[in-house]
């Protein structure tokens, strides 16, 4: 099934066409996170966490374990039918989104999973489909992501899955189950178009462990070239036209983990990247306000093209986040967000083809880390075609043009390729009750635990765009 071009176009009230690579501002990508649907992480959804009975456990790994396979498989599907519904999907197109990003696990393909050593919920693979299926009806483009790699792709981090002393993925038998994961994905994506037939970016891993090359060469020698082969041999064998293959996508080589074009003969035409920016930890930029709103104004990010961000937030230091300059209840915190917001927006605009922001929803009663309590809140706007032209970069650009040209898409970023238009129904705008947001209390973590490891450096910059 594939769509002749990456993207699809917006139209009337739907974003969409299908388009390879967006080739103009109406066709950016501009999505969300369908974070803790698949890959469970407690600190996101505490209170999903306590009703599902996995108390304390750190992972699903753990929840596993502890219930017991036949209880977990009851419980898992429950929350597989109603963490993500087609009415949010609903709600996504209302506010203009156009893109859901999917994590996933291997143990989706219950044939690679070690029953004798490792435990994972079974089921969760027809309700991919359901999710897939409905963001096909909506027009919605799909980004299946890798999140959960074998043995953990990182060490003591719930969105690998499991809660792993140590990262076991550099193995070349755990590469091989990865590759093996992604061969079968990648044969069920193209033999399903009725399923998954705005499915069009397919990446290999989620935030490899970062600045430890003697950890991570063998992830750009060996598993990347062998990822990248797997899924074109089954394309090849299933006689897809080229014009019609997934994209592939890699972690950039800014994020720490290496060049993944390194080892891969053939050509990268069909090669996409990610980048996950979250503001709050980049030791370069001074947690003020002007320092955040200067930055997202002025800087780019220097990764490859053709480049999505696949994560980012309006989170602020831990330390931070009930201060008087970042509260999320003082009196101008809503109309100060929403400009933040809107100023990182126009930054992965005009950095690559866009982004996909962390997350759709969560539990943590903090609209910072939720895009759907953001807009319902008034701190995110709905029309995102119109906001990327804001001017809230005034003040901080360089010279009068700038500030009159709030946003420019690099044309780097783009590719002219050739549009296929594909008319979608349209999508009446879904009204919500705004929800006061409950508070987490005690069982509110920090997010800080997916990166803890990470070495932040101002490698990533390019300078103030002109």
């Amino acid at each position: 099934m594939r769509p002749t071009t990456l993207f699809t176009t917006l139209l009337t009230a739907l974003p969409f066409t299908t388009a390879w690579l967006p080739t103009k501002d109406s066709s950016t990508i501009r999505g969300v996170n369908l974070g803790g649907l698949f890959v469970i992480e407690p600190w996101l959804q505490h209170v999903t966490w306590q009703n599902m009975k996995c108390g304390d456990q750190k992972s699903e790994f753990d929840c596993v374990m502890s219930l017991g396979q036949q209880q977990a498989d009851k419980t898992f599907a429950n929350h597989w039918k109603t963490w993500i519904t087609e009415a949010d999907l609903k709600e996504m197109v209302s506010y203009g989104i156009n893109t859901v990003r999917i994590p996933v696990g291997y143990w989706m393909l219950e044939d690679l999973v070690y029953r004798d050593s490792e435990h994972f919920p079974k089921g969760g693979y027809p309700y991919l489909e359901k999710i897939c299926k409905a963001a096909k009806k909506l027009g919605l483009y799909v980004i299946l992501d890798l999140h959960g790699a074998p043995g953990a792709q990182i060490d003591k981090n719930a969105f690998t899955g499991q809660y792993a002393p140590t990262p076991g993925f550099y193995q070349d038998y755990q590469y091989t189950r990865a590759v093996t994961f992604l061969g079968w994905i990648t044969r069920k994506i193209h033999m399903k178009p009725e399923v998954f037939g705005t499915v069009g970016m397919l990446q290999v891993v989620n935030e490899p462990l970062a600045w430890h090359p003697d950890v991570t060469a063998s992830l750009v020698s060996e598993f990347y070239p062998k990822a990248w082969k797997r899924i074109r041999y089954v394309e090849r064998e299933l006689k897809i036209k080229k014009s019609k293959q997934l994209h592939v996508m890699f972690m950039d080589e800014m994020w720490g983990s290496g060049n993944p074009n390194q080892a891969i003969q053939e050509s990268s035409e069909l090669m996409s990247y990610d980048y996950h920016k979250y503001v709050k930890w980049d030791t370069s930029v001074t947690p003020t306000r002007e320092s955040y709103m200067s930055y997202s104004c002025t800087a780019s990010l220097g990764c490859k093209k053709p480049l999505v961000v696949g994560e980012w937030s309006l989170s602020v230091p831990d330390n931070l986040q009930e201060s008087d300059m970042f509260k999320t209840s003082g009196a101008d915190a809503v109309e100060w967000f929403g400009k933040w917001f809107v100023a990182q927006q126009q930054m992965y605009e005009r950095s690559g083809l866009g982004w996909v922001f962390w997350n759709w929803k969560t539990e943590l009663g903090d609209w910072r880390w939720g895009y759907r309590d953001a807009v319902r809140a008034g701190v995110i706007p709905k029309n995102l075609k119109e906001s990327v032209k804001w001017n809230v970069c005034g003040a901080y650009k360089k010279d009068k043009r700038d500030a009159e040209e709030a946003v420019e898409v690099k044309a780097e970023a783009k590719r002219d390729v050739v549009e296929e238009v594909v008319k979608m129904p349209a999508v009446e705008e879904v009204q919500v009750q705004a929800e006061e947001p409950k508070p987490s209390g005690g069982a509110r973590k920090s997010h800080l635990a997916r990166h803890r490891s990470l070495k932040r450096t101002h490698a990533h910059m390019v300078g103030p765009s002109s």
